[in-house]
């Protein structure tokens, strides 16, 4: 794993962990309409992030001001005995009339918006939500502007499955059908290494944190 130096920035972007929502089967959506904390498993998650990033020097956690990524960055900061901060922009995507239904039950009840959806959900939104599109354009001057104030930093940043899996696809070059294809377990670290105004991802979706969880 590459170790900090000093004149490069260091981003480590996490997944929270997990809900009671993203517990369910069939897999239900979770967008920022459902605002719930974290499940005891979640929190277990959070634990071994926590264990995993407490040999990591960080001089910073933000999450989104949404109940699950709090938490989860709560419990890693108390490792670091630093405070978290909030930052607007990096809340979950707006899936709009499907939040909290199973991709079957929205295939059947919607199937043109799904199609649409499934084929191009870089344009075209969750039915009267958020494009991956959009997602993008609210979460990467958040990020390009942490990176900038954190200039020779390494801070973390607790976030979301559709937000990390837009910016992390847009980084690589993606188009978002293939962005969305990315895997962001719950807690999931991706670590980012700027410098020279350059960003790299150096690890994608670390979990290992998580073999004694059943991950």
């Amino acid at each position: 794993m590459t170790s900090p130096s000093d004149d490069a920035t260091f981003l480590y972007l996490v997944r929270h962990g997990a809900t009671d929502a993203n517990e369910q089967r069939p897999y239900i959506l979770q967008g920022c309409g459902i605002n719930h904390g974290l499940s005891e498993t979640g929190r277990q998650q959070a634990l071994a992030a926590a264990e995993f990033l407490s040999s990591h020097p960080l001089q910073q956690i933000y999450s989104s001001h949404m109940q699950r990524a709090v938490e989860t960055a709560g419990i890693i900061a108390e490792r670091h005995d630093i405070d978290v901060q909030t930052a607007a922009g990096l809340h979950e995507c707006d899936v709009g009339e499907w939040e909290g239904m199973d991709w079957g039950s929205i295939e059947r009840a919607n199937p043109d918006e799904y199609h649409a959806f499934m084929n191009a959900p870089g344009e075209n939104p969750y039915l009267g939500g958020e494009s991956y599109g959009d997602v993008l354009r609210r979460v990467e001057p958040v990020l390009t502007e942490l990176l900038a104030k954190h200039a020779g930093e390494t801070i973390a940043v607790v976030a979301h499955n559709v937000v990390n899996r837009a910016y992390l696809g847009n980084l690589l070059g993606l188009d978002m059908r293939q962005a969305r294809r990315l895997s962001q377990s719950n807690t999931g670290v991706n670590i980012l290494r700027h410098h020279n105004n350059e960003t790299a991802l150096v690890t994608m979706n670390a979990h290992f944190h998580l073999s004694g969880l059943g991950e």
